[in-house]
């Protein structure tokens, strides 16, 4: 074989991407350009705007609705409106969901009515409605254990009392009894499951929606969930010790598929417009409220952060592409959808994340990148730090629910967390409306996506984005 001079090797090796072990750094160009629009996102309110505009045009989005439709006719708008290059959707198909009715009482041995709400999968009850004795558990751990002979026939109640934290840790938890507790339920042979509601809010008679994890109707149960003081007053019930017969009554179920749309904008690079840094939020909501935290901020901090780096002098070297995914509540169809789709382009992206916790201030950054892009990070960080964030280097990154699936295929990722502390209070109930956002939190949350963006789409190098690049990362969402 004849032997190439080293220096044209080496060369041969960084075209092709095989030596990639380089140092990424920001230039100083880039991180003055960064901290004016940093500062001046904090005197925007194009992302309240956004916000207003999407839950008063169009309200509840719950997938597949006609809303949800009109939700994707508004994203296109919005984007072209704000002065996007490129606007286009891609095909999302899932299962379509619908609920029309929900009712609930205590039969004995004190008649009264309770909040609920249906969960997101649960089939509808018989005509008439279930009528059975409920049983008790204080845990998912606690229904696990349970001997089937002891469930069979009834009417089960997780009874798990969500944590507040400020990073919403105790979710974790909370959504586990929601999305795995019908499931055991039903194979444990159940009639029905309800649960106290994922949440923190104590006054609200306001029940939690959210989805289970049945996939397969033939095997799933009516579920549902009882608002806080319904569930106080069920477990106080329960604590006479007499037998409890409740009557449920759920009209709601699985009709068919549906194919929304995630609604994509870009800000086109002019050196590298192949190259990508994804940001972007979740189009779709539940139906209990307007979906204002959950998750119209998401969208219109991304949609806003886009617009503040178009409307500079001259556009970024790398294309900035803002995603409004379609059906993430009933299990990240839309992000799983655009992995699947893009999973050969992985290492064309640059750096992404998702902002989908709501509207409080960003109080903390962590990164999943190669080791040779944390001195940008570092710049990244420094930059954001006036904004109250904090750089936690052993932390990964996960890059939010839906991007969370294209950092499983290898996409360089960071989390933004914001702060959670009320957000449990209001998630998935009549509650998520647009009085929850604070505009100047919600500008906070801008000015750290523009910048950031705009810092990675300027770097000297990459983040380490490949095929399977961090496929032992841990990261969580």
């Amino acid at each position: 074989m004849r032997r190439l001079p080293l220096t044209l090797l080496a060369a041969g090796l960084l075209a092709s991407g095989i030596a990639s072990a380089v140092t990424t750094t920001i230039p100083t160009t880039a991180v003055k350009t960064a901290e004016q629009l940093r500062d001046r996102a904090l005197h925007d309110d194009t992302a309240y705007q956004v916000t207003a505009s999407l839950t008063t045009e169009v309200g509840a989005r719950l997938a597949g609705s006609e809303a949800d439709r009109r939700a994707v006719d508004w994203a296109v708008a919005k984007f072209k409106e704000l002065g996007y290059d490129k606007v286009y959707t891609e095909p999302v198909t899932y299962p379509l969901w619908v609920r029309r009715s929900e009712r609930a009482a205590i039969v004995a041995p004190f008649p009264q009515p309770l909040a609920l709400t249906a969960l997101g999968y649960s089939p509808a009850t018989p005509k008439g409605g279930l009528r059975a004795e409920v049983v008790r558990f204080d845990s998912l751990d606690a229904l696990k254990a349970a001997d089937p002979a002891a469930i069979k026939g009834k009417i089960v109640y997780v009874d798990y009392h969500m944590e507040r934290a400020k990073d919403g840790h105790g979710y974790g938890m909370g959504s586990a009894v929601r999305v795995a507790g019908p499931v055991l339920a039903a194979e444990k042979g159940a009639a029905g499951y309800l649960l106290r509601s994922a949440g923190t809010d104590a006054h609200e008679r306001a029940p939690h929606t959210g989805v289970t994890g049945f996939r397969d109707p033939a095997k799933a149960i009516p579920a549902a969930a009882l608002s806080n003081p319904d569930a106080d007053q069920l477990t106080r019930v329960l604590a006479y010790g007499k037998p409890v017969t409740l009557k449920l009554d759920l009209d709601c179920g699985i009709v068919g598929e549906y194919t929304g749309a995630n609604v994509i904008g870009e800000i086109t690079g002019r050196r590298h417009p192949e190259q990508v840094v994804a940001i972007g939020g979740h189009l779709d909501s539940w139906d209990l409220g307007t979906g204002a935290i959950d998750d119209g901020a998401g969208v219109a901090i991304a949609m806003a952060a886009g617009k503040l780096i178009h409307d500079l002098p001259q556009r970024p070297d790398r294309t900035i592409r803002v995603i409004a995914f379609a059906n993430e509540e009933m299990g990240l169809w839309g992000g799983r959808a655009y992995a699947e789709k893009h999973a050969g382009e992985v290492a064309k992206f640059q750096l992404g994340t998702e902002s989908d916790f709501g509207a409080g201030p960003i109080w903390r950054m962590s990164a999943s990148v190669k080791p040779e892009a944390r001195d940008a990070i570092g710049q990244i960080a420094k930059v954001l730090q006036p904004l109250g964030v904090a750089y936690d280097a052993g932390r990964p990154g996960g890059g939010g629910s839906d991007l969370s699936q294209m950092h499983a295929k290898g996409m360089a990722a960071l989390s933004l967390t914001q702060d959670g502390t009320k957000y449990f209070d209001w998630h998935h109930t009549p509650n998520d409306t647009l009085d929850k956002i604070d505009p100047a939190e919600l500008a906070q949350n801008v000015a750290v996506y523009a910048a950031f963006s705009y810092m990675a789409a300027q770097a000297n190098g990459d983040f380490g984005s490949a095929p399977g690049a961090f496929a032992k990362d841990g990261a969580g969402e």
